[in-house]
């Protein structure tokens, strides 16, 4: 037996040593139907830290929800310290309709902290701030790429911060970039709560990338094995780059974009990594970088107007 509290949330009481899966409510659809939040609390035997993990802000980001099923898989109440509070799915509406956004297009992420009275995204975000992130002391929200862009494993989060530069060590993605809050988002409320967050990347929206899951799936245990939640050692770590800077380089002129670099590929400055030809075959025109540096995201589209966005480039420290 164990004297640790019981965790008490959203009415529902959660002893020691136990899991529970919730349902909070959200509101309704136009037919009725009841929508809920998922909530997965595991409330360590013992006494240690609480964290957070949070995925489908954006409903057709579906990669997180894989990477938090396999990490719970992996758990046991009985032998973790502190409490765990999985949200798989934030952005209900939108994971069901396939959409990043909710039924009134509001972008859930930009609509933090929220409130119990205003639109359907805000009161959402009160919810998830009320009963997850308000009770944690770190917190990571799991992303893919948008529109058709697919992002190597890398970590966004404030780097100025020692303790949060240690949490992104210890989850060993390839590469850490400095990312400034932004207003309305997740990580600028949970911030702002006193909370440490790590923001993850990786993949693409609406599809599976085994690489991807893997190094999600593997940097969450680190963090939960290096807070002392979990037992296990922590294997040496791959050696991950630092960036305070990265620029998109965009299409010079429109047609059918042929891309020569690949996820994770050192580039030199003024290296072509694109040539944009025609229907008929001729080529109009090539991309260069304006610097050296890493690939952390391309466009999964080949047919690009003047202007659209091609390949991301980590400037590395």
């Amino acid at each position: 037996m164990t004297d640790r509290a019981a965790l008490l949330i959203a009415g529902n009481s959660i002893s020691a040593g136990r899991s529970k899966k919730l349902e909070l409510p959200i509101a309704r659809l136009m037919s009725g139907t009841p929508v809920a939040l998922p909530i997965v609390a595991l409330h360590g035997i013992a006494d240690g830290p609480a964290v957070w993990l949070s995925a489908a802000i954006h409903g057709d980001e579906i990669e997180g929800v894989e990477i938090i099923r396999l990490v719970l898989d992996s758990l046991n109440p009985k032998t973790m310290a502190g409490t765990l509070l999985a949200v798989p799915v934030a952005n209900v509406h939108g994971f069901n309709s396939g959409d990043r956004y909710l039924p009134d297009r509001r972008d859930l992420n930009r609509s933090f902290p929220g409130s119990a009275r205003g639109s359907l995204a805000s009161r959402i975000a009160h919810l998830l701030m009320t009963e997850i992130v308000g009770r944690c002391s770190v917190g990571i929200d799991l992303h893919t790429g948008s529109d058709h862009r697919i992002n190597l494993p890398q970590i966004r989060a404030d780097l100025d911060d020692p303790g949060t530069l240690e949490l992104a060590e210890v989850f060993d993605a390839p590469i850490a970039i400095h990312a400034r809050l932004r207003d309305g988002s997740l990580r600028q409320s949970a911030t702002d709560a006193g909370a440490r967050v790590l923001l993850y990347e990786g993949g693409e929206a609406l599809r599976f990338d085994a690489a991807s899951i893997a190094a999600g799936t593997a940097g969450l245990l680190r963090i939960l094995t290096h807070l002392g939640m979990i037992e296990g050692s922590l294997p040496e770590p791959q050696g991950m780059l630092l960036s305070r800077k990265s620029r998109w380089m965009r299409a010079s002129r429109s047609g059918i974009l042929h891309l020569d670099v690949a996820l994770g590929e050192m580039v030199d400055e003024k290296q072509p990594i694109a040539t944009i030809m025609d229907p008929f075959g001729k080529r109009l025109g090539r991309i260069r970088t304006s610097s050296a540096g890493l690939v952390i995201g391309h466009t999964q589209h080949p047919l690009v107007n003047r202007g659209d966005a091609v390949a991301h480039i980590a400037f590395v420290d």
